[in-house]
């Protein structure tokens, strides 16, 4: 992992988070990057521009009206210089400020000068945060093409425990690298599920599948690793929301299908990485059941929807991609899966003790109308980056593009 000679320009603005930027920069250094930062007025009453300029080994700007910096019109030597722009900490503030269009200070100015692109860390108050008015802000943001960058759930520097903290250092590093990298889904979006499904029985027990969610998260980063704008709609698993992907939490394959059909609203792929369960009790217990005398305990068991096929039901649906985990006849049950639900590719695994589920690696044989290809077996994350490039590429050819 590499950045040498990369040009990245961070934009510090006045937050706690500020001091946690003195990582990032480190860590950009030590990929060989070449990082200038620029920091408003607020952002030098938590960290100090020295304490930047030693990190970064160059002069940090401040002020638009620096006598020596804007004789040779710097504000647009830094806008024209970077590669990539990130504003991070990003707070409320700026975040209004750039979604209006103000330039009356030096940050301001630069990201409307810039062609390169632009992605900001937020950092605030969940309540802040939830806002209304925020969050359209963010959404005039991310319609101009600005990359939103978490935030994260967690315990926050006021106390308040919520939606509103900064992505890690390393997590910002490693999209940054990563945007540097063949970006084939630039401007896409894209819909991942991910994990099992729950179907209860009573108030303390369910019926579900030993998915573990790996897969599906690993997707999802790697679809935002080639540019997309994704959303993740997670069954009940406990592994941390990729940094950058939107999560939508469900627990039955009913709420999935839901969540799943809502968010497709728009959404230029679809990968169907959940473990969907195929059957619901057709009554939950209000009350935990109790055990009778040795009485064998019969549930009656009803299909649950099969969301990939409503997908391809839809008018204007989505490029599908359908997964497939078999224990026998993988190629036989996969091909015959794809064409009978009428998707457009399916990744095919084999299960079983110490394969698919619950383990760090897989192997995938990927089939679609015309083709195929095996993926040989690697961990999960490796997996998933070639995964999304077969997607890309059929996605983009069917387009025609």
């Amino acid at each position: 992992m590499s950045l040498r000679q990369r040009r990245i320009l961070i934009g510090v603005t006045g937050g706690i988070a500020a001091y946690k930027i003195c990582e990032l920069v480190r860590r950009l250094r030590d990929l060989e990057a070449e990082v200038r930062v620029v920091m408003t007025e607020g952002a030098t009453h938590f960290v100090t521009p020295t304490t930047f300029q030693a990190l970064s080994g160059q002069p940090v700007r401040v002020s638009l009206w620096d006598e020596a910096g804007e004789a040779a019109m710097g504000h647009i030597e830094l806008a024209k210089w970077a590669e990539r722009v990130l504003i991070a900490p990003a707070s409320a503030d700026t975040i209004a400020r750039l979604a209006h269009g103000f330039a009356d200070d030096l940050l301001s100015t630069v990201v409307l000068a810039t062609a390169a692109p632009v992605y900001i860390a937020p950092a605030m108050n969940q309540q802040m945060w939830a806002n209304l008015a925020v969050q359209a802000n963010v959404g005039t943001l991310r319609v101009r093409g600005v990359g939103i960058l978490g935030p994260a759930d967690g315990d926050q520097a006021c106390g308040d425990i919520g939606s509103g903290r900064m992505l890690e250092p390393h997590e910002l590093r490693d999209i940054l690298v990563a945007s540097f990298g063949e970006q084939p889904l630039r401007g896409r979006r894209v819909l991942v599920s991910a994990g099992p499904t729950y179907e209860d029985i009573d108030p303390v027990r369910f019926i579900g599948n030993r998915s573990s969610g790996r897969m599906g998260f690993a997707v999802a980063a790697a679809a935002r690793d080639a540019g997309a704008e994704v959303t993740l709609v997670a069954g009940p698993v406990s592994l941390p929301t990729p940094a950058g992907v939107t999560r939508i939490d469900v627990r039955s394959a009913r709420d999935m299908q839901e969540a799943v059909l809502k968010a497709a609203r728009g959404s230029d792929i679809y990968i169907g990485a959940a473990a969907v369960g195929d059957y619901r009790p057709v009554d939950t217990a209000d009350h935990k059941l109790k055990k009778t005398d040795g009485s064998p305990l019969r549930l009656e068991l009803a299909e649950n929807p099969d969301i990939i096929a409503s997908l391809a039901s839809l008018p204007d649906r989505p490029f599908l991609v359908g997964f497939a985990a078999e224990t026998k006849e993988l190629a036989a049950y996969a091909q015959d899966k794809m064409l009978r639900k009428g998707i457009d590719m399916i990744a095919a695994n084999e299960v079983g003790p110490g394969r698919g589920f619950e383990v760090a690696e897989n192997a995938l044989q990927l089939y679609w109308r015309d083709g195929g290809a095996a993926l040989s077996r690697m961990p999960k994350t490796e997996l998933a980056r070639r995964l999304v490039a077969h997607i890309a590429q059929r996605f983009l050819a069917g387009i025609g593009t």
